[in-house]
C-alpha cells in the first residue's frame, strides 16, 4: 500500500520510505592502488607531431603508421617530384578518412594530416588558397 501512495503522490508516504540502493563500503582500511595500464599510459602520453620529407613513394606507409598511432603529420614535398607527390597526397587522404582523421593543405607544398582527436583552427592566407601548384587539395 505504501508503494501505491508513493507512486500516486501521497507525500507522506514518499518522505517516509527511503531506500539505499548502494552497497556498503568496505572498510579493510586499505586504498585501492589498481590503475588500468592503458589509463595510465593514455594520461601520460604527449600529443606529438611528426614532420616529413618523403623522397620516395615508399615513404608513405611511415607517415601513415604515425597517423595511425594518434600523430598527427606535416608533410612537406619541396623533396619530391609532383606525381609521387600526388600519389602519396591520394594515398594519405584515403588513410586519414579512413581514421576519421582530416588532412589540409598549409603551404605551397605542405600538408597537415590529423586524426580525428586533432582540431585545426585559423585562416590560411588568400596567396596560399589562390596558389594554382600541381599539388591537390
Amino acid at each position: 500500500m505504501a508503494l501505491f501512495k508513493s507512486l500516486f503522490g501521497d507525500d507522506d508516504a514518499a518522505q517516509d520510505e527511503y531506500y539505499d540502493d548502494e552497497a556498503p563500503a568496505q572498510q579493510s582500511g586499505r586504498r585501492n592502488n589498481v590503475v588500468s595500464i592503458r589509463q595510465a599510459k593514455q594520461e601520460t602520453r604527449l600529443s606529438q607531431i611528426s614532420l616529413y620529407e618523403p623522397r620516395l613513394y615508399a615513404d608513405v606507409r611511415q607517415i601513415a603508421t604515425q597517423l595511425l598511432d594518434g600523430r598527427a603529420v606535416i608533410v612537406n614535398f619541396t623533396q619530391m617530384d609532383n606525381d609521387n607527390a600526388k600519389r602519396v597526397v591520394d594515398f594519405l587522404n584515403g588513410a586519414t578518412f579512413a581514421i576519421d582523421g582530416g588532412i589540409k593543405r598549409i603551404g605551397k607544398e605542405i600538408f597537415l594530416c590529423t586524426p580525428k582527436n586533432y582540431e585545426v583552427s585559423g585562416n590560411l592566407s588568400d596567396s596560399l588558397k589562390m596558389d594554382n601548384s600541381n599539388l591537390p587539395n
